[in-house]
């Protein structure tokens, strides 16, 4: 049964990349508090993983089933690889193809828990991702491999020696059918022949990883020419919005220098309305004043 502390370290691996750091030095703290100094010290060297490492644990953490499908496909992997039956090859090419889409779905899945949580994954960063969760189910027969969900670090794929080592592993934990020959030469025939089933197993294992790097390479190229081609018309459009702003901006500047022309305009037929309706008023006084004249004048 876990511990409490385990649940905690499990929690924090879960949390958004911006609070790890300080929800592990607030557990710290805590820790030290409770006289709990081994248990601090073992949280206190826990590190921030990078963006791509982050992604692997959550996918780890929120998508179980596709995670533990693609460490399935690595042990019937390594199982094909130690098997000595006739259908070894198509076993292993059959393994190779559900890890190679296991690999695709969760790149998937972790480019939607990136740009999720405000991150944007460069092809980098996804390639990072692809190659742990690689390394991962290479590592899966491995007790002492990498722990899934709280990695702090990007995983590299194990050495070649170390898959030949469990290649071989699985290749002699058959037994050996006796023979009349004396055992110094079954043992030497019997080496000769794993060397040689392990040298056979290795030019298959990396005919098919050929094949899957080439099948992985055609992928790639595929979507980095949508990419470029989505890329090239958001530039198109970001061009042609552009040179609509720039033609409605003119057109703003035209219809603002005709609307002030026409305000200077009004305002001088203003003032000469205004001019115009003054000299009606001084015309009325005056007649007024000429026609009371002449009244007068009439009446003397």
């Amino acid at each position: 049964m876990k511990s409490k502390l385990e649940d905690e370290i499990d929690a924090l691996f879960t949390l958004p990349l911006t609070e790890f750091t300080s929800v592990r030095n607030t557990l710290t703290a805590r820790l030290k508090k409770e006289k709990r100094t081994d248990e601090a010290e073992r949280v206190k060297l826990l590190t921030k993983p990078p963006v791509s490492a982050w992604a692997v644990n959550q996918l780890y953490w929120n998508h179980r089933d596709e995670f533990e499908q693609l460490i399935a496909t690595g042990k019937r992997f390594h199982s094909a690889q130690a098997s000595r039956s006739a259908a070894k090859a198509a076993n292993m090419r059959d393994s190779l193809e559900a890890r190679r889409q296991a690999l695709v779905g969760l790149s998937e899945l972790a480019t939607e828990l990136l740009q999720d949580a405000g991150h944007n994954p460069s092809q980098d960063t996804l390639h990072r991702i692809t190659t742990t969760l690689e390394a991962l189910s290479a590592y899966a027969l491995l007790p002492d491999g990498p722990t899934p969900g709280r990695l702090t670090q990007d995983v590299d794929p194990p050495s070649f020696e170390l898959l030949a080592s469990l290649i071989s592993g699985g290749a002699t934990s058959a037994p050996v059918e006796p023979s009349a020959r004396p055992r110094s030469v079954t043992k030497s025939k019997t080496a000769t022949a794993d060397v040689r089933q392990i040298r056979q197993a290795k030019i298959a294992e990396a005919k098919l990883l050929l094949q899957e790097a080439k099948k992985s390479l055609a992928d790639a190229r595929a979507r980095a020419q949508s990419s470029e081609a989505t890329q090239k018309k958001a530039n198109a459009d970001a061009k042609e919005t552009e040179k609509q702003k720039r033609a409605a901006e003119e057109r703003l500047q035209r219809a603002s220098a005709v609307s002030e022309a026409a305000g200077r305009r009004a305002q001088i037929a203003n003032e000469e309305a205004a001019e115009a309706a003054q000299a009606v008023e001084d015309g009325k006084r005056a007649v007024d004043a000429a026609t009371k004249e002449l009244e007068s004048l009439l009446q003397s």
